[in-house]
């Protein structure tokens, strides 16, 4: 039943994507695709970076700006937050998987994982589950002081609030803003079950906290980029208002393969793209703003000859600036194996909520209800465990999602096949309980040891690069204790009075291949983990930023490529540390700050 509806909306999305497109159609057609024509600016890339990067540039009225995305307008249905998972399973999303691993995921189909990344105006925004969460100011501190001076949390904090509109009922005075373009919520609906979760959190000793305010350790009530119960994306908040500039094209459908460098002046000058399968130029007098993401802004820049010189040498890629692109690849874990059984049936039920006729009505009418519960998050902790050896004790390592509903909630269907989990694995351990009362915490690893890496499959644009995760690959096995030290955490969390009223106790269902361990022992954990881990789609630091003589950076603190005039990154990808957070929100950030920037170079702040 699940699969039929989620059917028939796909098949209205491309009529749905109408309703947008007039808003740029205009802007969008004029010109032959903006072929042979010269900007001041082109911004590849319309996900969170690159729209604010596009709207704040469009400010100066004498700024030409070009804005290219892949993609094409989203469908009005990616408002809806409750299917929001839905959408990646569509051409919405690039279609990235990982390179089979023998070190994790062993349980998963063929070994890889799914990594969402949007082809949509928008990107990422348009297909994520909407969760704001800036990340710890020690995060910042700690990335300013690597050699990347602005980017300290006291300088980086007005340009979190510069894009903010902020909606959040407990907020810590002076950590929010109102009036700007991107609006952070509460959720109007919340379970029952998510009440008791904050309530047991609090009972086993959590503060609860602003996790985007003073401090980040405590539970929270999930804050989300929504507006009055719908998503709020980058097209939605930064595009959209200003699709009229007349000094702002927008050119959807339209691939970049290739970034123009003068290889004897080392400057970029401009873009060769494609477009109904021919290929056009763009020209830019200024500059040439990278913002395609964590994995599609290293491919363009390997592409283009800006990258290891071994690796582009090996694929015949003419080379430009010997540097670590993909060299360093981080993400943040998380894991699907973890249940609890309950004696009320309390959660979300996915099925449920779409067949009934008067929560489409509340939503539709009056924006609440459970169409507006993104995906079923619906709270979060942050911890600080027994493994960690940072010797500030408000420092997490661990974030517990606590979640509305489970893995079962759409009965198998949209996140069974999000995490990429066997369908006999779930008939196994989860599908018994579909239609009793249970739950999943799901714990992330916020500071990973392991690294991964990407590279280019071929000197082909239209080849997707070649991903390796490398999860639970740190020599002293720190991220596995690290996980299980978590579910340790959420184990305790099961046994406070308040969980105890629910009958909270584990599932006991050993996940498959793991059968030859003791159950609930730390062995048995470590398979588990290694059988079922997956990715929240965090990924960071593959053009990592840092000063010239930092052997890893790509980027300097402006996000200007070393050695490379006139051509910039922003985007995720040049973060150069583990944050503690979800990437969404520190993306605008970074859109924002890098816009600064540009103005201060020409005289235009």
């Amino acid at each position: 039943m699940y699969k039929i509806i989620v059917g028939i909306i796909f098949k209205f999305t491309l009529v749905s994507s109408s309703i947008l497109l007039p808003i740029y159609e205009k802007n969008n057609l004029e010109g032959k695709y903006g072929a042979n024509q010269t900007y001041d600016f082109i911004v590849i890339g319309s996900g969170p970076s690159g729209a604010v990067i596009a709207n704040r540039l469009s400010e100066v009225p004498e700024w030409n700006v070009l804005l290219i995305e892949a993609g094409t307008v989203p469908s009005v249905l990616t408002d809806i937050p409750a299917i929001c998972g839905s959408w990646q399973f569509t051409g919405y999303d690039w279609g990235y998987w990982t390179q089979p691993q023998h070190q994790f995921c062993k349980g998963c189909i063929k070994n890889s994982l799914k990594y969402g990344h949007g082809k949509v105006l928008g990107g990422t925004s348009i297909i994520n589950f909407m969760i704001h969460v800036r990340g710890n100011r020690r995060d910042y501190d700690r990335w300013a002081k690597l050699g990347n001076p602005g980017w300290s949390y006291k300088e980086v904090l007005p340009y979190f609030l510069k894009s903010e509109d902020a909606r959040i009922e407990k907020a810590d005075k002076g950590y929010h803003n109102k009036g700007g373009y991107l609006t952070v919520s509460d959720i109007s609906f919340r379970s029952q079950l998510i009440e008791d979760m904050v309530q047991s959190a609090i009972e086993a000793g959590y503060q609860y906290v602003d996790y985007n305010g003073k401090e980040q350790i405590g539970v929270s009530y999930v804050q989300s980029q929504t507006r009055d119960g719908k998503r709020c994306s980058a097209e939605k908040a930064f595009l959209r208002p200003i699709a009229n500039r007349k000094n702002l094209k927008i050119l959807l459908k339209s691939r970049v393969v290739k970034i123009l460098i003068d290889p004897n002046t080392k400057q970029a000058y401009g873009v060769k793209f494609a477009r109904n399968k021919k290929y056009y130029y763009a020209f830019a007098n200024k500059e040439v703003i990278l913002s395609a993401g964590g994995l599609n802004s290293p491919q363009l820049l390997m592409l283009s000859g800006i990258g290891p010189e071994d690796h582009l040498r090996e694929l015949d890629i003419p080379l430009l600036a010997n540097l670590p692109v993909g060299k360093k690849m981080y993400d943040h874990a998380t894991f699907m194996g973890l249940s609890f059984e309950i004696n009320e049936n309390i959660s979300l039920d996915q099925i449920a909520i779409i067949r009934n006729v008067t929560t489409l009505i509340d939503f539709v009418e009056g924006s609440k209800g459970p169409y507006t519960s993104i995906g079923g998050v619906e709270g979060l902790i942050y911890l600080q465990t027994k493994e960690s050896t940072d010797p500030d004790p408000l420092y997490p390592d661990m974030e517990l999602i606590l979640l509305g509903g489970n893995l079962g909630s759409d009965r198998g269907q949209t996140f069974r096949e999000m995490f990429n989990i066997p369908r006999s694995t779930y008939d196994k351990v989860w599908k018994p309980y579909e239609n009793k009362g249970w739950y999943q915490i799901m714990p992330m690893l916020l500071h990973p040891k392991s690294v991964g890496s990407l590279r280019l499959s071929s000197k082909n644009p239209f080849r997707w690069p070649k991903i390796y995760a490398n999860f639970f690959t740190d020599t002293e096995n720190k991220d596995i204790k690290t996980f299980i030290a978590a579910i340790r955490e959420i184990q305790r969390l099961s046994r406070t009075n308040v969980m105890k009223k629910l009958g909270a106790k584990l599932i006991r269902t050993p996940i498959p291949g793991c059968e030859g361990e003791i159950f609930d022992s730390d062995d048995y954990w470590e398979c588990a983990l290694r059988s079922l881990t997956s990715s929240l789609w965090h990924q960071i630091s593959t053009c990592k930023m840092g000063p010239k003589q930092d052997p890893e950076a790509v980027v300097d603190n402006e996000g200007k490529v070393h050695g490379i005039r006139n051509l910039r990154v922003a985007d995720t990808s040049i973060i150069p540390i583990t944050l503690s957070a979800h990437t969404a929100a520190p993306s605008y950030m970074i859109g924002e700050r890098i816009s600064d920037f540009i103005k201060e170079k020409w005289n235009k702040f």
